[in-house]
């Protein structure tokens, strides 16, 4: 294929975004922290909408109980997370220029490994996973935002999900008490991802 082709072809992957945005997300850096159900759908949100560069981190592998809610495919299972979603990312936007982070992240990575990221999704399973990465984050990097899910299990009222801006650069998604006891369901879980996203599209634009 002609070099005009592919420009042509990479091109109108981003004609019906909404215009001015695509020449300032393509400049943008992305941290996903967390490639489960919330990360893994936000990152394919985001890269759609034109984010040109992502930082994904997760330490995990693909098991088939992550299919019902992760975007992933039965050839995925037994491959690290990290590998495949950049695999179906790049085949999104072959341009994307993507960093996988291969390991449980603590406290003391957040400043070395995430300097360039311009904010953070944080797509964690566990409570208290979710408030270290919020502190270091914030210690960290206290003028760029953190958007983080908080309540998505179990199926119904949508209503109760909503965006709330906790303080100057954190954000909750979700319905905030929901528990995961109860049970993962993809459109709900999809919906909160989403609204990660979209919020993260939303601030990116307005820097």
């Amino acid at each position: 294929m002609a070099r005009k082709q592919v420009f042509t072809k990479h091109r109108s992957l981003f004609d019906r975004n909404v215009p001015g945005t695509t020449a300032v997300l393509a400049k943008k850096t992305v941290a996903v922290a967390g490639c489960g159900g919330l990360g893994s759908t936000a990152a394919i949100a985001l890269v759609r909408a034109g984010v040109g560069h992502l930082i994904i981190a997760d330490f995990d592998r693909v098991e088939a109980s992550n299919l019902n809610r992760q975007q992933y495919f039965t050839g995925d299972i037994g491959r690290k997370k990290t590998a495949a979603l950049s695999a179906h990312l790049k085949k999104i936007n072959p341009s994307l220029k993507i960093v996988c982070v291969d390991k449980m992240l603590g406290p003391k990575d957040i400043q070395k490994l995430f300097t360039k990221a311009d904010l953070m999704i944080e797509a964690f399973d566990r409570a208290e996973s979710k408030q270290w990465l919020i502190e270091a984050w914030t210690q960290a990097f206290p003028d760029r935002p953190v958007i983080c899910g908080n309540g998505l299990a179990g199926i119904g009222n949508t209503e109760t999900l909503r965006v709330v801006k906790f303080s100057d650069n954190v954000y909750f998604c979700g319905d905030g008490k929901s528990d995961m006891s109860i049970g993962l369901c993809s459109a709900r879980v999809a919906i909160v991802a989403n609204m990660q996203a979209n919020t993260a599209i939303s601030l990116l634009v307005q820097k």
